[in-house]
């Protein structure tokens, strides 16, 4: 690099780091500059000879994570230089964590370990599964919250920077985050960066749904602006005669979730109705907070009709996660439903900023709810899970939680996600509580446990020292905290069936000359189609797996290798002087792998994919190579746990194959309308139809037809033209 170039970097550095100063939402005092202006420092030095992928000095990145710590999240002078230094012990050996500690104190020592451990994780050779990485990462939100927050300011800025990456990774990166980042940053109060974080999750993970969105909301920007213009002319004069000091602002939907309402919903962006949100954001002090809410709610729903099934009142009860907000529907002008947040100053701050504005408002008198939050989760993060997996799922679960709100007998408010059970309440209360559970009434009448609570329920718990859990408490309760409780009292109790059940497994196998090691216990894991050897045991203790099974796993012992091998991958004998093109017109499958090979695969049931389709493959472990859509409802989950089972994929020629699909609509009936429907699939199209189902109810009809196409593009052009029928609202690809 030229000279003239590293003094132009230099003075961008020096620039970007001004510049971190100036837009720190806590105020900085002398200390605290000199704090971030040392770890500046160190970073710098600790990072001089790394650049990125795209070219630039490493230095940018701790720097551009601590202006994104500063001012976005709004963390305080510890963390921003946490956040500068959280790359360096990892990076470079000059610097250990005794020098952090001695340099910064034992504050930023903890968190830099932390960060230190996350990054590592990937690195693990031992770990089998991303899941035992998340697991391992959530742990620590015991030692300190903080490290988890700038941890998810790394991300953001990676994902911010991820051009330069090669697609796979790109893909992989952002199925993490749309797995665990993003509801992580959602829980936590986050939810600008939780947005920006699915947007961009979506842009790597459906690039072409991502800008397909894109392209729209930009075309109609102009609009939008001129119905939210609209919208507030009717109310500003009636608002202003109440002397309100208020702010008027429309705010799009993210992409993320508008591609989620197109997905759930099953409709087009242009049938996507609230695409955007009004936000009335007003002064006031604390104590007037609530009347002026109440009063600004009452002078829209005065000139616009409310919904009355969308009012949502997070002030008189806000989520745990401290945001407050009124939230209201009405239907605005030209007949368009339209969102309504009403916030004070303070309100906006805390969802802008999550916790950082909530310390700053809580004047240190009240319980933090961070903390409060982070009591909850601890016993269920400590659980000692066999299935790293299922306890990220369960976890994402909780993070992603809509609430309730429940009374105890003595009319204490209890906040639990919703779809919470008697069951789940009781272990909220406390773990002896729910262990001892016998029954519960819900508002004086008694209920089964299964029972979904709600919004105002006044729940009791009945209890006898007699009780103790059993298996079918798991289909019951839906909380971690409840779950892993209850799992560890049922896995104490198979432990004990178990450890006997391995000694008769012992004595069984040497009568069949086979010795109990770990290759012998991880073949019947897999031959009696079991997850863990725990299981194994327990089954042979309790006599489900006799004699005569253990013989017949003997006897096929000696060639369930090379079944196995040769059952899931195995290719097929190709001509030695076949080229390519031959090749492709000759055989109708797919491809994997960089090298294109030609593997047996099978079809997954869960996206059932037709040639065209964006797919992968998934090496799983008794069905060999399942292919499944890109955008399958399973892929997150898969990319992110196990990343090193994926396959690349695609598909070669589909001309001589046929695919089934299935269709369904919706619309007015009319005369004739199912002739005009299989008028266009059999005659026009040529499609074939396997099957025709057709209800109808006061004069709306819904359909599912079963075809069978070649490709994608085959049943895109099916479905296009099915819409043009006179009386067809809505046609779907199940």
């Amino acid at each position: 690099m030229a000279e003239v170039d590293i003094e132009k970097e230099n003075a961008e550095i020096a620039k970007a780091y001004k510049n971190l100063l100036k837009v720190s939402y806590q105020t900085l005092s002398t200390t605290d500059k000199k704090l971030i202006r040392q770890a500046f420092e160190v970073a710098v030095d600790a990072h001089k000879t790394q650049r990125r992928k795209s070219g630039e000095a490493y230095i940018f990145h701790p720097i551009a994570v601590a202006r994104i710590v500063a001012s976005e999240i709004g963390l305080d002078a510890t963390c921003i230089a946490a956040a500068l230094l959280h790359d360096v012990v990892e990076d470079n050996p000059d610097y250990t964590l005794t020098d952090i500690e001695r340099m910064f104190g034992e504050t930023i020592a903890r968190i830099v370990d932390g960060l230190t451990k996350i990054s590592s994780l990937n690195k693990d050779k031992d770990v089998s599964t991303q899941a035992e990485n998340f697991r391992k990462m959530l742990l620590t939100l015991n030692d300190d919250v903080r490290v988890i927050i700038i941890k998810i300011a790394d991300r953001l800025h990676n994902m911010q920077t991820m051009d330069s990456m090669r697609p796979d990774k790109q893909e992989k990166i952002a199925s993490e985050t749309l797995y665990i980042y993003a509801p992580l940053a959602h829980r936590i109060g986050l939810y600008n960066i939780k947005t920006e974080l699915e947007d961009l999750g979506l842009k790597y993970t459906e690039p072409d749904v991502y800008n397909d969105i894109l392209g729209k909301i930009q075309e109609s920007k102009e609009e939008q602006d001129n119905y939210i213009k609209e919208f507030s002319k009717v109310i500003v004069d009636s608002l202003d005669n109440e002397g309100l000091n208020y702010d008027i602002k429309g705010r799009p939907k993210s992409i993320y979730s508008i591609r989620r309402k197109m997905v759930k919903q099953g409709v087009d962006f242009d049938e996507v109705y609230d695409k955007f949100a009004v936000r009335i954001i007003y002064k006031s002090d604390l104590n007037n907070e609530k009347f002026l809410s109440w009063k600004i709610y009452s002078i829209v729903t005065d000139h616009f009709t409310p919904n009355p099934t969308r009012l949502r009142d997070w002030i008189s009860s806000p989520k745990s996660t401290g945001y407050e907000a009124l939230h209201i529907t009405v239907m605005g002008p030209k007949g368009r439903w339209v969102e309504v947040q009403i916030r004070s100053e303070r309100m906006n701050e805390i969802a802008e900023k999550g916790y950082a504005a909530h310390y700053k408002y809580k004047q240190g008198n009240a319980e933090d709810a961070l903390d409060t939050w982070i009591d909850k989760l601890q016993e269920a993060l400590e659980s000692n899970e066999t299935n790293a997996v299922d306890f990220v799922e369960q976890f994402k679960l909780n993070l992603y939680a809509k609430e309730i709100y429940v009374f105890t007998p003595n009319g204490d408010l209890k906040s639990l996600p919703k779809g919470a059970t008697p069951l789940d309440f009781a272990f909220s209360v406390h773990t002896q509580v729910g262990m001892k559970t016998r029954g519960a009434k819900v508002n004086g009448k008694l209920v089964p446990l299964s029972h979904e609570l709600n919004s105002g329920d006044q729940v009791e718990i009945l209890t006898s020292e007699n009780i103790k859990p059993n298996t079918n408490w798991l289909d019951y309760a839906t909380t971690a905290r409840a779950r892993s409780k209850i799992k560890s009292s049922l896995k104490d109790e198979k432990k004990e069936v178990a450890e006997d059940g391995k000694e008769i497994l012992r004595r069984k196998l040497k009568q069949l000359k086979i010795s109990l090691d770990e290759k012998s216990i991880n073949e019947m894991v897999n031959y009696f189609k079991l997850k863990t050897s725990l299981d194994l045991f327990y089954r042979v203790g309790i006599g489900t797996i006799d004699n005569k099974m253990l013989k017949e796993y003997a006897a096929s012992r000696s060639n369930m290798f090379m079944t196995y091998i040769k059952s899931k991958i195995r290719k097929p004998s190709v001509a030695p002087d076949l080229d390519k093109e031959e090749i492709t017109a000759k055989y109708d499958m797919l491809v994997f792998g960089k090298e294109e090979e030609k593997l047996d695969y099978k079809l997954s049931t869960c996206c059932n994919p037709i040639p065209g389709d964006p797919v992968f493959g998934f090496l799983t472990i008794n069905e060999g190579i399942k292919v499944h859509k890109k955008n399958c409802p399973n892929a997150l989950s898969m990319r992110s746990n196990y990343a090193y089972r994926i396959m690349q994929a695609k598909w070669i020629d589909s001309s001589h194959q046929e695919f089934a699909a299935q269709i369904t609509l919706s619309g007015i009936d009319n005369l004739g309308l199912v002739n005009n429907i299989t008028k266009e699939i059999s005659s026009n199209m040529h499609v074939n139809m396997k099957s025709i189902n057709f209800d109808t109810d006061g004069g709306i009809f819904s359909g599912k037809i079963n075809v069978v196409v070649t490709n994608n593009t085959m049943l895109k052009k099916l479905m296009d033209n099915l819409k043009k029928i006179n009386g067809i609202d809505k046609v779907t690809r199940v």
